[in-house]
């Protein structure tokens, strides 16, 4: 769509209206250029997600631009950038009818489905070979969209198949769908064109993480939440949901008057190339087109097991015909086109029963509801419990004892329950009561305002007392080996672990008495304790489990001081002005340390051998990075991200818990997600791999 010469072009025209510093444009050539300039970025953004300009350069350009049409209302055009905003509320959705039914497709499971449906195309085609075209079923919402003389003019969800509603507005939220497309190059007057709504993996989870910090329900998948938005009446709540668009079917079209078919549409690959060179996402990096139905069986089973690691939900497959005159031929029944086939992967749903539900209590008290299912397996695992995060995940899912429950396994193979079955209940179903007491120690439960979990607020309280000692022995802590979870709870239970301080001060000739721990496990045991006490003040920190303190804020902590009891003399002001220390986490420090239970086991561990100076105080900020910030993300090659994250630090260099302004150097592996994203956006940060940073160190 943008060759190197237009794109050049276009950098250069960004530029010089970025040195613009005047509040309006003066003639309407140059508002054209803007609005060329404008959609070329969203291009770059949205559909390439490989940005050249930074997110503030992008709205200045587009405040110049509405600045310009807000004097010269007559400039505006209907696709220009600034028409993608609603600013009312959209109203009841009025039905449209397609151009062009939209029918399912015939799904298979198997090799042999699969085998079957080639066996017939070559039947009913009378020929020997078929070439087939294969690529991703996405899992979103499904719409219709109609371009004509090159505009967007009408989206549309996919009904009943036959009609569905004009969500036009909504659509026009989406920033890779654009609101003009160079149809009319090819010949095209009108088209109509299916594609798929999404909301990566990513955006889902930001989205989630933001209303839950309101004390909302989550959503439930990322499917829901961007069918579901096609559908708000606010389109400006859909545009918050950062919705994808990818688009994989030109079901309908009329030609300009005296112009041929285009040879792009006389075969389906030729179809999506010619939708991605228009600047729409289609599959084009992920289709494949294969002569013999084996390959596309290999191709969809390889797929499969890469699910996991794309960015956005799929579900299966699509195999389709690629010539469009023998789409043509084989036709179609009444539910589905004989030219295409849906292969399923395996079900990431099922029924169960919910029988029970449990209340555990979490190391800040917070009390999690746990449902208890039958047992069923979904995509390879069975699944027996699944939490339901708080009390009013219960409410507003409307869940009861007894309900059949539709459970969903997604890509980050944590379980959910999207809904319970409520047309199969049968009278016998029990409300589900939340406890107005700790079901561990009987404590009144107690809930902060703004905030969605009740917490028991006993600190001796059994269940926290063990969840405590779990996490300060755990892995990223201060990674006590042979102390897990389990053997901590046996200890607990009989009487021979009580506290934190307690494990160093374990009485090894009763524990060599259990099953199970011989004289070398016993040796190791006591060496990883004994190892415990040297560790890094920043573990130790990390490992109090000081609400909202993560390993980074750990880390700035112990930065700032020489010794642990110099946090108790701080204030919540000065703490706030530490790296990324906000409010809510400066409150919890303050509350921390201004508890006298605290610094009473503070003081018992320290007397026990538990280092709490910070050594390395003084020589931080020191060494040949002294100043340098960094950030890793993803899988490194051989080294673990700790490992990297020490080696910068005992160089002087900071590592910083978010991509920002003040971030130096990105430093990315296999997978690294979202922060390469936002990365990609600065201009100021650079972005490295492995071997670049050790590289630097040498």
């Amino acid at each position: 769509m943008y060759n190197k010469d237009k794109t050049v072009a276009l950098q250069t025209i960004t530029q010089e209206f970025l040195k613009d510093k005047s509040d309006q444009l003066a003639d309407e050539n140059h508002l054209d250029q803007l609005k060329q300039a404008l959609r070329f970025h969203e291009y770059r953004y949205y559909v390439l997600s490989d940005p050249l300009i930074a997110d503030g350069e992008y709205d200045q350009l587009y405040k110049l631009l509405e600045r310009t049409e807000q004097a010269r209302p007559e400039w505006v055009t209907k696709d220009s950038p600034t028409q993608r905003v609603a600013k009312e509320f959209t109203g009841n959705f009025v039905t449209v009818q397609h151009l062009v039914p939209m029918l399912s497709l015939d799904n298979s499971y198997n090799e042999a489905d699969l085998k079957d449906f080639d066996r017939k195309a070559r039947q009913l085609s009378k020929r020997d070979q078929i070439t087939y075209c294969v690529e991703p079923k996405f899992d979103g919402g499904s719409i219709s969209l109609i371009y004509e003389n090159d505009l967007l003019v009408r989206g549309a969800t996919r009904g009943n198949g036959v009609a569905g509603d004009d969500v036009t507005a909504n659509v026009k939220q989406i920033r890779s769908l654009p609101l003009s497309a160079r149809f009319s190059d090819y010949g095209l007057q009108q088209v109509e064109i299916r594609g798929e709504v999404l909301m990566n993996k990513n955006n889902f989870k930001k989205y989630n993480d933001s209303i839950v910090e309101k004390g909302l329900a989550p959503l439930a998948n990322p499917r829901n939440a961007a069918a579901g938005a096609l559908r708000i009446k606010d389109a400006s709540e859909v545009k918050r949901r950062n919705l994808e668009a990818f688009v994989y079917h030109i079901s309908d079209f009329t030609l300009l008057p005296g112009k041929a078919l285009p040879a792009a549409l006389t075969s389906h690959d030729g179809a999506l190339q010619l939708l991605w060179d228009l600047g729409f996402r289609s599959p084009v990096k992920e289709m494949r087109v294969f002569n013999h139905i084996d390959t596309v069986i290999d191709y969809c089973l390889k797929f499969e097991e890469e699910r996991d690691n794309l960015p956005y939900e799929i579900d299966g497959m699509v195999i389709k015909v690629n010539d469009f005159e023998l789409q043509d031929q084989l036709g179609m029944t009444s539910h589905h086109p004989r030219w295409a086939m849906a292969f399923k992967f395996k079900a990431r749903q099922g029924t169960s029963k919910l029988l029970h539900v449990e209340f555990q209590v979490g190391r800040t008290g917070s009390i999690t509801p746990v449902a208890k299912i039958e047992p069923v397996p979904i995509g390879g695992v069975t699944v027996s419990s699944i939490s339901l995060f708080n009390e009013d995940v219960i409410k507003e899912k409307d869940l009861m004892i007894g309900d059949t429950v539709l459970v969903e396994r997604a890509g980050d193979v944590i379980p959910y329950i999207v809904k319970p079955l409520s047309e199969l209940r049968s009278g016998a179903e029990q409300p589900i009561s939340f406890p107005q007491n700790c079901p561990i120690c009987d404590s009144t439960l107690f809930k902060e305002e703004g905030e969605a979990a009740w917490r028991c607020v006993n600190i001796e309280c059994p269940a926290q007392v063990v969840e405590r000692m779990v996490h300060y022995v755990s892995k990223d802590a201060l990674d006590i080996r042979g102390l897990g979870e389990a053997n901590i709870k046996k200890f607990f239970e009989l009487g021979l672990l009580k506290d934190i301080p307690g494990i160093y001060k374990l009485d090894y000739e009763a524990i060599s008495q259990l099953e199970g721990f011989g004289a070398k496990s016993i040796d190791n045991l006591k060496q990883a304790i004994a190892l415990s006490k040297k560790q890094p003040l920043h573990r130790l920190i990390f490992a109090l489990g000081i609400r909202f303190v993560g390993e980074t804020t750990a880390k700035v902590l112990a930065q700032r001081v020489g010794h642990l009891f110099e946090l108790k003399g701080l204030t919540q002001e000065e703490l706030q002005s530490l790296e990324d220390i906000g409010p809510k986490v400066a409150g919890s420090i303050v509350h921390f340390f201004t508890n006298d239970d605290n610094i009473k086991m503070l003081t018992e561990l320290e007397s026990l051998g538990v280092e709490m100076k910070n050594e390395n105080k003084t020589t931080h900020g020191s060494g040949e990075l002294a100043g340098v910030t960094f950030l890793f993300t993803g899988t490194l090659p051989t080294l673990k991200r700790s490992e990297a994250e020490a080696m910068a630090e005992e160089r002087g260099a900071k590592i910083l818990s978010g991509v920002s302004a003040k971030l130096n150097y990105l430093v990315v592996g296999e997978d690294a997600g979202s922060k390469l994203d936002k990365a990609k956006k600065l201009n100021t940060v650079k972005i490295i791999t492995e071997a670049d940073f050790l590289q630097m160190l040498h």
